[in-house]
Order: structure tokens, then sequence, then C-alpha cells
């Protein structure tokens, strides 16, 4: 892998994360559990490079970020997908998900990533935030997408890192 800067990246920062989805990956004791995401954004805040991500608190994946000051999100080319949905349907607290699937960890960063992966951001916390349903503007948002209250964290993260494929 490659360090470039973020705006070198020539992809849609919007389809990576919404169309490609990308692995959420925090250390888990000597391992590691990713999660899948597609929800999230890439820009500036607070005068850093920022993604925002979102966790729902059931997630077993919330415990271990709360834990880290560090994550990585790693975006794959198409014919990881099934690692991606595998990892999206199953929980760390049940499998391992980097053994079932064959993906291979990295751990010479400040967060775990894998090597398979075509882009990696190795992120830093900077904030975390619930959404709260009295701030939903447009109220429908509540019953199509938190009916059963499992509400989601956004976390703000500096991106540190970022890492290409060679």
């Amino acid at each position: 892998m490659k360090q470039i800067d973020i705006r070198d990246v020539k992809e849609s920062v919007v389809s990576l994360i919404s169309n490609d989805w990308a692995l959420l990956t925090a250390k888990d004791n000597d391992g590691c559990n990713p999660m899948t995401v597609s929800w999230g954004g890439i820009g500036e805040l607070w005068g850093k490079d920022t993604a925002t991500v979102y966790i729902r608190e059931s997630r077993y994946t919330k415990t271990l970020v709360d834990k880290e000051d560090y994550f990585s999100l790693c975006f794959f080319n198409d014919e990881h997908k099934d690692v991606l949905k595998y990892c999206g349907a199953k929980s760390g607290r049940d499998v391992d998900k980097v053994k079932e699937t064959g993906i291979t960890p990295v751990y010479d960063e400040n967060a775990p990533y894998f090597k398979e992966a075509k882009l990696v951001l190795i992120c830093k916390k900077r904030a975390c935030q619930l959404l709260d349903e009295n701030g939903f503007i447009d109220k429908e948002i509540k019953s199509k997408w938190y009916a059963d209250n499992d509400m989601h964290y956004m976390y703000f993260a500096e991106i540190e890192k970022v890492l290409i494929s060679e």
C-alpha cells in the first residue's frame, strides 16, 4: 500500500460508501472485528479532513470503537462484495468474521485494516453523538429507519492517513 492525500482519491467517495460499502474495523483484543457500513460521508470539519460514520447502539463493533481512539475504513473491489455482505449480516459476538471470510488483517497502523482493500482510511475519533429523534425534521425518518428504537451514533473522525493498493 502507498500513502496518498484524500484529495487524490479518483473515485467518488459518495459512491464508495453508498454503493461499494466499506468495512469499518476496530481492534478486538488481539484481533479485529470488521463491520460493513454503507452510510457515512467524507468532508471537512474543524479544519480537518473528516470521515463520518454511523453505528447502531446494538452493534458489537460499537463497543470496540468506543474503547479505541482509531478505526479504519476499508474499501474493496467488486470481487469482495460477498465479504462485505457477510460482515454486515453476522455479529462479531457470534463469529470470527476475519477467519470466516479469509481476509488478511494488517496491524502496522493505529487501526487494523485489510491487505485486500483497494483504499484504506485510518481515522482518529474526534466526536460521537447520538442521533436523537427530537432532531428529525422529517418525522418519517423515525418510523422508516428506527421503528425498533435502535438508534445510530454518529462518529466524526479525522482522516489521518489514506492508503491505496499499488
